[in-house]
């Protein structure tokens, strides 16, 4: 068999075991793809908005899509209308945000170092300040962060290695060192959280005495390496949804969305390479509860 046949036969196998049909309707974010995608549980595309660099998004109880981007932060209806934005300074960039009770956004920013709440009027109606190391850039400040349902913010400081929590006047509570760069931190409803490291080539979760209680490592699935973790979803039934975002080298090798068990057993992998690039983030659209009240952790 010629070296060709071969290459030929070694991608038809790696397909052979993703699917470009889902077990779960899901919305997701394609960062190099530069587009936010609602897809249905049969793999079609049903709704899809262009925007550069998307990082986070969610389906809010009003049927809008809300999502961020490198330039700020946006509410679009299913008609694609614009019905709320916000857009940042010159110089920073967004890779996170979430909606609050009562229709405020958070927001963070890298370059303006800051936590921000935004009002439906596009107001800054609060603001904290981070403190970052300052010859991090930009870019690498800080991804994934979350308000809690008491009021603490958990923030992801990417190339510093570590999640931090805040009270709701900012003051820092506790840092947490994770291995590589976290991308997402998810307070679950026993206290536990759950983190995606990067390029840590890993998933944790960590109890309340920041114990690891259950961890994937980057080869434990047999065939389907972690990549770059990025976005991910505690289940009810509690497994996990994880983003494999594949660039830095790995575009169209493997899926880019994982379903695993606390055993660590894959029952559903999404892999669509002719329409994503680099699937971060994603919201299975369906598990019940508002997110604005964290319900889809709970």
């Amino acid at each position: 068999m010629s070296l060709a046949a071969v290459l030929r036969f070694m991608v038809f196998s790696l397909a052979a075991s993703w699917s470009a049909a889902a077990a779960h309707p899901f919305l997701c974010c394609d960062y190099n793809g530069g587009k936010v995608c609602a897809v249905s549980s049969d793999g079609v595309i049903q709704w899809e908005y262009a925007v550069k660099n998307p990082q986070d998004c969610w389906l809010l109880p009003n049927g809008n899509y809300l999502f961020a981007h490198v330039g700020g932060a946006m509410e679009v209806t299913l008609n694609k209308e614009v019905v709320w934005e916000y857009k940042t300074q010159p110089k920073s960039e967004v890779h996170g945000c979430q909606p609050l009770p009562g229709g405020n956004v958070l927001i963070i920013e890298c370059g303006a170092s800051r936590l921000i709440e935004v009002d439906r009027k596009g107001k800054i109606v609060k603001l904290i300040k981070l403190e970052t190391d300052p010859v991090i850039t930009t870019h690498n400040q800080y991804r994934g962060t979350r308000k809690t349902p008491e009021g603490h913010y958990l923030v992801c400081f990417k190339e510093e290695g570590k999640i931090v929590e805040l009270d709701s006047a900012g003051k820092v509570i506790r840092k947490i060192a994770v291995p590589g760069d976290p991308h997402e931190v998810v307070a679950l409803a026993d206290g536990h959280l759950l983190i995606t490291c990067g390029d840590g080539h890993k998933v944790i979760e960590m109890d309340a005495e920041e114990k690891i209680v259950w961890e994937l490592d980057e080869n434990d699935l047999p065939g389907n390496p972690l990549r770059l973790m990025a976005g991910c979803q505690r289940l009810p039934n509690g497994n996990t949804i994880m983003c494999n975002y594949l660039g830095h080298g790995h575009i169209g090798e493997q899926s880019q969305v994982i379903e695993v068990t606390p055993e660590k057993q894959v029952i559903w992998q999404f892999g669509d390479h002719a329409r994503f690039t680099t699937i971060n983030q994603l919201q299975l659209l369906d598990v019940p509860g508002d997110v604005t009240k964290g319900e889809i952790y709970r």
